[in-house]
């Protein structure tokens, strides 16, 4: 990508050439950033009425120094308006200029997230990661109608509901599926702008570190969001085409409407994105230690399967409640009657927990990084 590119996502303006003088004469121009530029002439030995200057002096002997471009303290207290006051005396107004420039920092950071999200949803192997995650339901939808029902509990009721082929779906691609596809996005959000170069035209425009890691993680999480939309999507229609739909049956044995099992599908979803956003600060900090984005993704993804194998070996157990993987499979709490709802609670501050300290973390390390090279 180039400087020009970085420029249009951050919604930077190119800068200007700095003024080399007034086109009328030679002289040396005073500009500031809250007045209007001021030519102070230079003496001139070839000009005999060098003493007019454009700013008159406090001790000038000329007469005419009181019709100098800038008043002088004597003028100002005599009611002269000074040269940086406009047309008709009236100052402008601070607060009628402080809305816009509130409002300017708001409409950078979306336009830029606007175009991480353009840039994420644009790329093929991302769209790629989201087609074979629709797959997945489809082929357990598949090979349940073939083998009529069998497998773990929530999948086998699938063969009964429809609607219960979703949560088997979200059982199945939260532990590897899931984590893998938002492990690319998180992997690459840094480390594959570090690479390119385009890292240091971003940070050239006025976008800020911080704002800038914000709206990384921010385009993370709706990615992840996504995945897990796809994902319920394909498994509710897959099941409602290949299964029976009506009152779903819970684990626990209580039997609610079809409606209020929507409403928890809708819980499932929006459990596991969570998660899946708790994970992605992961690989968002990972992704600032390193420029290789294969090394971030393939990094983040260790982590899962180190994480999925210490949850499986008992001597471990005191440590499974701190790993993220032991919650991402709590989402079966809407399933029970009445809903796991401390359960649930507790894995979403677990997942809070590894925003905030991983967010620090590539905080920590993105703000003090040295991009120059």
């Amino acid at each position: 990508m180039s400087r020009t590119d970085a420029t249009a996502r951050t919604g930077a303006a190119p800068e200007e050439p700095p003024a080399t003088g007034p086109a009328d004469g030679p002289g040396v121009v005073i500009d500031g950033a809250d007045r209007p530029a001021i030519r102070v002439a230079t003496p001139d030995a070839a000009t005999p009425d060098a003493a007019t200057s454009d700013v008159a002096t406090p001790d000038a002997a000329t007469p005419d120094a009181a019709t100098s471009d800038v008043a002088t303290s004597d003028a100002a207290a005599s009611g002269g308006a000074p040269a940086s006051t406009p047309p008709g005396g009236a100052m402008p107004d601070a607060g009628a200029s402080g809305a816009p420039a509130r409002a300017r920092p708001v409409a950078g950071t979306w336009r830029l997230l606007r175009s991480e999200l353009g840039l994420t949803f644009r790329r093929p192997r991302n769209l790629v990661l989201l087609a074979l995650l629709a797959v997945v339901p489809v082929v357990i939808g598949v090979v349940l109608r073939a083998m009529g029902g069998g497998g773990p509990s929530i999948i086998a009721q699938a063969a009964g509901n429809g609607l219960m082929l979703t949560f088997g779906a979200m059982s199945v691609v939260a532990q590897l599926h899931l984590p893998l596809a938002v492990a690319v996005v998180a992997g690459d959000a840094v480390a594959g702008e570090a690479g390119t170069g385009t890292l240091r035209y971003l940070l050239t425009a006025p976008a800020g570190r911080t704002r800038l890691l914000l709206v990384k993680f921010a385009d993370i999480a709706v990615y992840a969001a996504a995945a897990c939309a796809v994902v319920t999507a394909a498994a509710l229609l897959t099941g409602l085409a290949l299964f029976p739909a009506g009152p779903v049956t819970l684990l626990s044995g209580t039997t609610i409407s079809f409606a209020d099992g929507l409403l928890r599908v809708l819980a499932v979803t929006g459990y596991a994105a969570v998660g899946m956003a708790a994970f992605g600060a992961v690989g968002l900090a990972v992704s600032t230690l390193t420029e290789a984005p294969i090394g971030a993704v393939a990094a983040t993804v260790g982590a899962v399967v180190c994480s999925n194998i210490f949850g499986l070996i008992p001597q471990l157990e005191p440590v499974r409640p701190y790993l993220i993987t032991s919650w991402w499979g709590e989402f079966d709490g809407v399933l029970r009657d009445p809903v796991a709802v401390d359960t649930m609670t507790q894995g979403l501050l677990v997942f809070a927990a590894y925003i905030a300290v991983f967010g620090t973390v590539a905080w920590a390390r993105f703000t003090g990084r040295d991009i120059t090279g």
